[in-house]
């Protein structure tokens, strides 16, 4: 029997590549007109980032951009996913534009190109402007507006260049952890009342889609981040329990993007949000549907007293990440395999948007960075991918989170999720054996044969 390959092999034209988001990695906070944003805001607030730390400088990519597009170059990938900052564009989220913020995504995407990598642009990656969130940010449906104003700018510039549109990252993560819990900015706990936030978010999706189609983009799609949902024990009362919280993280975005309407638990308390037409303005036609994959979740039901109707519970028996996140590699096969048989005709072709893992090892005493975990990690769920493209998924790329060390929102610059390690004093970029390692794995791509 012949030995298994040392590398997953994926199918010719499968895209590999890697992900970053503006706030998370620019840095040059208040340099050349850029405005602040939520994030500006929330990080300066003590206590409420882990370490203490901002992204005012974070790696500082707004000035080392070029080298950091000859890393991908390097590394081999064929696509980078970034996010553009919506305050760098328009300062205030409304009216003037900044033509300076505008100009360097246009150097930005030119260098990609020039270097091999085609661009896949978000347009929110949570850091809406400071001014906007004053006025009520996205319980306003007038940021909705806002959204499709800036779209439309953006798209006007780039859409000629640029592959493929993500309007809105993670929108259950924006709304739930930044208005429902407070743990991300803006930092409002407004627990089942950040329902609102979500479908101002979702209406934000589809305005922007619509805009950017009329600019000229030809392929857009999403970025959500989609977990299993696993009840802690077969008790009726925990398995109600996260068939909920599956509805509220999952379905509440999913559903509306792919059938146009609500879960059937959530819908009566959408009633007196939605306006007529939402679902269709939300639910526009998607050229790939993009999956950000961390790790299964398990769920409890609460107590009587309790905040919310369900709490998490530790996925045990598995390893973990630095941040204590469980890896489970077959739950994103799992998670992929199920997608398909609930949606069917009504799912696109799907591309891993964001799959990463946060381990902290640093360089050693001759500069090394050995992350083995890091590379058992993307191998388990690369692996995942290929077993669910042979049970008959259409998976077209997987994009590693992330390129660099980055600014991880409330763990701040505590915690590295980067194939490049990236000193946070002299911002010096040092690539990591992952880093090898995913150029190798590339490399022994079919097309590459």
């Amino acid at each position: 029997m012949p030995a298994p390959p040392p590398f997953p092999l994926l199918p010719p034209g499968f895209r590999f590549g890697t992900s970053t988001a503006s706030y998370q990695i620019e840095g040059a906070a208040r340099e050349d007109g850029r405005g602040p944003s939520i994030w500006d805001t929330f990080a300066h607030e003590p206590g409420r980032i882990a370490d203490g730390t901002t992204g005012d400088v974070a790696c500082d990519h707004y000035h080392r951009f070029e080298e950091d597009v000859a890393l991908m170059a390097e590394l081999g990938t064929g696509g980078y996913r970034f996010s553009i900052s919506w305050p760098r564009v328009v300062p205030t989220g409304s009216g003037k534009v900044n033509e300076q913020g505008l100009a360097f995504y246009d150097r930005l995407v030119d260098t990609l190109l020039e270097h091999g990598q085609q661009p896949m642009a978000t347009l929110y990656h949570w850091d809406l402007p400071q001014a906007l969130e004053d006025d009520g940010g996205w319980l306003n449906p007038a940021t909705v507006e806002r959204f499709a104003e800036y779209a439309a700018v953006v798209g006007e510039r780039l859409a000629d260049r640029v592959e493929h549109w993500i309007p809105v990252n993670e929108p259950n993560v924006a709304s739930l952890l930044g208005y429902g819990m407070g743990i991300h900015a803006p930092g409002k706990r407004l627990l089942f009342d950040a329902l609102w936030t979500s479908h101002h978010l979702l209406l934000a999706h589809g305005r922007a889609a619509i805009e950017l189609r009329r600019a000229g983009a030809t392929s857009i799609g999403c970025a959500n981040n989609h977990a299993p949902v696993w009840p802690a024990s077969d008790d009726p009362a925990d398995v109600g329990a996260s068939k909920l919280f599956d509805a509220v993280w999952n379905g509440m975005f999913l559903e509306p993007m792919l059938l146009g309407r609500y879960p059937a638990d959530l819908a009566p308390l959408m009633e007196d949000i939605m306006q007529p037409g939402d679902l269709a303005t939300i639910r526009q036609p998607l050229d790939f549907y993009g999956v950000n994959y961390y790790n299964p979740m398990k769920v409890a039901a609460a107590g009587e007293d309790a905040e919310l109707p369900w709490e998490n519970r530790d996925v045990v028996g598995h390893p973990t990440t630095d941040l204590g996140w469980p890896i489970v590699p077959d739950a994103l096969r799992e998670w992929l395999v199920m997608f398909r048989a609930r949606f069917r005709a009504a799912l696109p072709p799907i591309v891993i948007t964001e799959s990463g893992c946060a381990f902290n090892t640093g360089p050693d005493e001759h500069g090394v960075v050995d992350d083995q975990a890091r590379i058992d990690y993307l191998r388990g769920h690369v692996n995942a991918v290929s077993e669910a493209i042979v049970r008959g998924v259409d998976v077209r790329g997987y994009y590693c989170w992330s390129l660099l060390d980055n600014f991880e929102w409330a763990e701040g610059l505590s915690q590295r999720f980067g194939l490049v390690h990236v000193d946070h004093e002299t911002l010096q970029r040092t690539p990591k054996k992952s880093f090898h390692w995913y150029a190798d794995l590339i490399r022994a791509q079919p097309q590459h044969l």
